[in-house]
């Protein structure tokens, strides 16, 4: 061996060495936050806030950060409708010249009752918009997903000698209505702060099990469109339906025929989800109202799929009700709400292949998995901007005892899921991976 490959081979131990170290220390900073952050989730688990309403569990999060150092900015954004306020927290933490990643967490919680009989399961019961009563409960995991962004600043702050450049932590309101990510964009997220080179975000995962991460290239949550169909006909006796056009027997003709878009209109390889949530009409028994109003949620990855979906939706609601007699004036009303659009989230394939060599490195090889997208909706998507020019991605952290895995497959029974009121994370794994998972991240991205 001569001196110069010997040398090379010197220098790639050394190398090897110093990032073996580097994992351990992120492993070890993330540990040793742990006690706290425990501490931490089950106050926030316990003490959860609806969307819009997040006062003062963003206010927790910005004292989180400001004791990491950040230059903290709250109640940021601001939301179409005036009358809500946006509770937005925004954290620089700069550590001289270099590229800006933004780091994302969402805060708000659900309307659900909590089933979970964990002793610091949520009690709270508060008033929605409407001004009714209504049980609130994190059961998306958010709370865990705060406690691994705290615990992310933490270990940031730390390892500063490892990385370079400026760290935007964004700490969301909203994702559950998915309207807080736009809220922050339109008061000038990027304006007032900076473009960020890169965009992370994390999300639990109900049927993951802990000590793993799970991702997807390209496409990895859906566009979430939200669609109301107002089917108006002709009113009269239950007795002569002749002398009526029946708006209930039409409603349920397009909820069949609107089957039909994703089995004969559509490319079977384009994934689309067309679900009727919502339909009403109708008060007695004998008589045939005037209208049904219809609720849908709409799912699609492409724009151009979207855009042939909702077409195809509004039409075929207009010709059954043209076949069926109803007169021009009374033709369906088809409303999508723009204003609830979610833009589908998209994986940067380079970015994730990237990242996903270094959580194997880190966490190791069996433990980071290449999960299938789904037809769920995240806002996670916004920070990208529509043309993606922001690469980014969204990655997954298994909350689920594997053992609790085999025992439901055994059983044949689905795991609660995201949103039911028995999801609980197990705290401890979901957390330390999630710690690790973006800090390992964000080290490999800002590195010096």
């Amino acid at each position: 061996m001569n001196i110069r490959s010997l040398s090379i081979l010197i220098l790639s131990i050394f190398a090897s060495r110093f990032a073996l170290a580097q994992e351990m220390t992120v492993e070890k900073t993330a540990v040793s936050e742990l006690p706290s952050l425990l501490a931490i989730y089950k106050d926030l688990h316990s003490h959860p806030e609806l969307s819009w309403h997040e006062e003062k569990t963003s206010a927790f999060v910005a004292k989180e950060l400001r004791a990491t150092g950040c230059e903290v900015t709250e109640n940021f954004g601001k939301y179409d409708n005036p009358n809500l306020k946006s509770y937005g927290v925004i954290g620089m933490m700069k550590n001289g010249t270099g590229p800006t990643v933004l780091v994302r967490t969402d805060m708000d919680a659900l309307p659900v009752h909590e089933e979970t009989a964990l002793p610091y399961a949520s009690n709270v019961v508060t008033k929605n918009d409407e001004g009714k009563d209504v049980p609130v409960g994190h059961m998306c995991g958010h709370d865990a997903h705060m406690s691994a962004f705290i615990g992310t600043a933490r270990a940031l702050q730390r390892l500063k000698d490892q990385w370079a450049g400026t760290i935007m932590f964004v700490a969301q309101p909203a994702e559950e209505t998915g309207n807080g990510a736009r809220a922050l964009l339109n008061s000038g997220l990027y304006n007032r702060f900076g473009k960020p080179d890169f965009a992370l975000g994390f999300h639990d995962k109900a049927d993951l099990q802990t000590g793993h991460i799970g991702i997807t290239p390209g496409y990895t949550y859906a566009n979430v469109d939200s669609v109301d169909v107002t089917v108006r006909g002709i009113g009269g006796h239950g007795a002569y339906p002749h002398k009526t056009k029946d708006p209930v027997v039409l409603a349920a003709e397009m909820i069949n025929a609107w089957q039909t878009i994703a089995s004969r209109e559509n490319n079977p390889l384009d994934p689309i989800v067309v679900t009727v949530g919502s339909i009403h009409g109708g008060t007695k028994h004998n008589i045939i109202p005037d209208e049904v109003k219809m609720q849908l949620t709409v799912r699609t990855y492409k724009s151009d799929v979207r855009d042939r979906v909702l077409k195809a939706i509004d039409e075929i609601a207009k010709g059954i009700a043209n076949a069926g007699g109803v007169p021009v004036d009374r033709a369906p009303i088809v409303n999508v709400l723009n204003n609830q659009f979610t833009p589908a989230t998209y994986n940067n394939p380079d970015l994730t292949k990237r990242l996903v060599a270094v959580w194997k490195n880190v966490l190791g090889a069996d433990n980071v998995e290449i999960v299938d997208p789904t037809m769920g909706g995240e806002d996670f998507s916004e920070y990208s901007l529509p043309d993606h020019s922001i690469p980014a991605v969204d990655f997954h952290i298994g909350a689920v005892d594997p053992e609790k895995i085999v025992q439901f497959k055994k059983e044949g029974k689905e795991l609660p899921s995201l949103h039911s009121s028995k999801f609980a994370p197990v705290p401890e794994p979901t957390i330390r991976v999630g710690i690790i998972g973006m800090t390992s991240a964000v080290l490999e991205l800002m590195k010096k």
